[in-house]
């Protein structure tokens, strides 16, 4: 199998997965309804999230929301992509990252498309610090641009030798 296959596979099977845990909440879990999971640590957390990560731009309608965040998830989308087809074959984490940011991008996109926000179900917290409800393509996208990161550092400092 080539690297770009393996990559767009990778960027299929979090996109197909993150679908089917989203479809899942949404199935099974009122919305606002709370299930521990880890006490004092984890829930499944049934959220609706307008607004970009973290809730941004979440606050009641304004009509140009919707649309900007289409065009800037569209765009994500299409970066990463020729990103991805561009990148060679020697660079397995950053190839790895950006099919990890792909798949993850490409499922919340489609969630904004379909519904108009996005379905986030995790939630971590530790006493009264709770972090933002997310879902897995936030957890790809987070750990596909780890990746990034690191794939850089090493370059960087392999050209430091």
């Amino acid at each position: 199998m080539s690297h770009r296959r393996a990559a767009l596979l990778i960027a299929a099977l979090v996109f197909l997965a993150d679908g089917l845990t989203k479809l899942l909440v949404r199935s099974h879990v009122s919305v606002a309804e709370t299930i521990t999971v880890i006490p004092g640590c984890f829930n499944i957390v049934h959220t609706r999230n307008p607004g970009a990560a973290f809730s941004l731009l979440a606050a009641p309608e304004p009509g140009w929301r919707t649309q900007l965040l289409l065009v800037l998830s569209l765009a994500a989308v299409a970066v990463v992509a020729g990103l991805l087809w561009r990148t060679p074959d020697s660079e397995k984490l950053l190839r790895g990252g950006l099919a990890l940011i792909l798949g993850g991008a490409l499922g919340n996109l489609y969630d904004r498309v379909r519904y108009g926000e996005v379905t986030d179900f995790l939630e971590l917290y530790l006493g009264r610090f709770r972090w933002p409800a997310f879902n897995l393509a936030d957890t790809a996208i987070t750990a596909g641009a780890l990746l990034v990161v690191l794939q850089l550092w090493r370059s960087h400092e392999c050209g430091r030798n």
